[in-house]
């Protein structure tokens, strides 16, 4: 008996270490503005989706380098769609993003876009997707330019 629930376990086990990670999915959320964005529309680009909130002082450090590496890339290789999640109402998130220059698109986080990219322990926490559209990192706390563009860099060798 022992043996067949640790058979059990394993075999429970080993398909969840192959499960597909989620965020996996053409993506489709909608901005601040009514914008839709699909993962599959950036095909050929690094997208960042970042996880936010005006709460959080560590999501205030990194805006600065989000909104260079949007403005300087997204013409090229790069998407930022950031997500803010607990937030009072949606004139506290754009006085935010306005005394913050934010100029990526900005999507309203509710249960719909957990589902869609994944759920975060942690605030700031930044969904990197490739340009084939696979999710290749989830970075939990603060991104950096380096960071992005080592991981860009990386990328194209």
């Amino acid at each position: 008996m022992k043996r067949i629930v640790f058979a059990l376990i394993v075999l429970v086990c080993s398909q969840l270490a192959f499960a597909e990670p989620a965020g996996k999915a053409n993506f489709t959320l909608k901005d601040m503005n009514g914008m839709q964005h699909q993962l599959s529309s950036y095909k050929g680009k690094w997208v960042l989706v970042n996880y936010w909130a005006t709460w959080c002082s560590p999501c205030l450090e990194e805006v600065p380098d989000l909104v260079n590496l949007y403005d300087h890339r997204k013409q090229k290789d790069l998407m930022v769609l950031g997500v803010v999640f607990d937030y009072k109402d949606v004139a506290e998130v754009k006085e935010y993003v306005d005394d913050m220059l934010m100029s990526y698109p900005i999507v309203l986080g509710d249960d719909d876009v957990s589902a869609q990219i994944g759920s975060a322990d942690v605030l700031p926490t930044t969904f990197i997707y490739n340009p084939q559209g696979a999710l290749v990192k989830i970075k939990r706390g603060i991104i950096t330019k380096a960071f992005v563009e080592k991981m860009i860099a990386a990328g194209k060798k």
